[in-house]
């Protein structure tokens, strides 16, 4: 908190709550224009903070062209509605993000696609791997789940997109005679489970799923579990904000960075090889 926060009493801590709301809000109206993202991450985060009023944090990371992340949007809404997200995807674009990022990844929230339809038409739509297993186990009784979920690890672990969609026939002819509700849970977003394969092989950890976000935000989850019932909205955004603001510091470039500007610039990939003409190199 800085040498102008010594002894923490009331009245510095409540001061300190009017710089912080302050910096969150020069932070919502900051300029984007000039900035350009090659992947965005989006999810939404519920809070316990006020159990009579609970808070959706909707939250967006970016990755730009040198591959380093930040924070991009973080904003509260009406659950995962089509409208809050079109809010947040607007407010970007009315800021001065005219470019729409190349990929954006997201859970299965029909709220957040719809919003990415209508806002970024251009960007490609990738699900999140980790959600979409949680869905299908929670379809599977205890006993099949081990099986079933190395059949999906076969899935997105595989080295081409066609050896891709062979293991999600397998799977699908495996399963669906006794968990048939579970395999239309898996088959419902087969196109967009596999779009990281038209994305360079070096950033696949990072773009099958939601990860960047749910790991950041084991730290405000920590926070807001311990101060249930007394925080307000413009309170718990400001937390959540100074908290992803501090954490920021601290994370990593992508994997396989400098791929990016090649992605930036609408290089064709084809199972994560770049195509440029060399039949030596694609066929390595």
């Amino acid at each position: 908190m800085g040498a102008d926060a010594p002894g923490l009493s009331p009245a510095t801590i409540s001061r300190l709550k009017q710089d912080w709301e302050q910096d969150y809000q020069n932070w919502t109206r900051r300029d984007l224009s000039g900035k350009r993202y090659a992947y965005v991450w989006a999810d939404g985060i519920y809070s316990t903070v006020r159990m009579d009023d609970r808070l959706c944090l909707l939250v967006i990371i970016g990755s730009d062209e040198t591959g380093r992340k930040e924070l991009l949007a973080l904003s509260d809404g009406y659950r995962e509605s089509e409208a809050s997200w079109t809010e947040v995807l607007t407010d970007l674009k009315q800021r001065g993000l005219k470019g729409a990022p190349k990929l954006a990844v997201g859970d299965g929230a029909l709220g957040f696609w719809k919003a990415v339809t209508q806002c970024w038409p251009d960007t490609d739509q990738q699900r999140c791997w980790v959600h979409k297993i949680a869905n299908v186990m929670e379809k599977l009784p205890k006993a099949m789940q081990p099986k079933v979920k190395e059949a999906l690890h076969n899935i997105w672990q595989a080295e081409t997109r066609e050896k891709a969609y062979k293991a999600f026939d397998n799977c699908i002819e495996r399963f669906s005679p006794k968990y048939p509700k579970a395999m239309e849970c898996l088959a419902k977003d087969k196109d967009s489970m596999l779009a990281f394969y038209d994305y360079p092989a070096e950033n696949w950890q990072h773009i099958r799923t939601t990860n960047p976000v749910e790991s950041v935000f084991a730290t405000v989850r920590l926070r807001t579990a311990k101060t249930k019932n007394c925080g307000s909205r413009m309170t718990t955004l400001t937390m959540a904000f100074k908290l992803m603001e501090v954490a920021q510091k601290k994370w990593f470039r992508l994997r396989g960075y400098k791929l990016l500007a090649d992605v930036m610039q609408g290089v064709k990939f084809v199972n994560g090889v770049k195509q440029n003409g060399d039949r030596k190199q694609v066929a390595a």
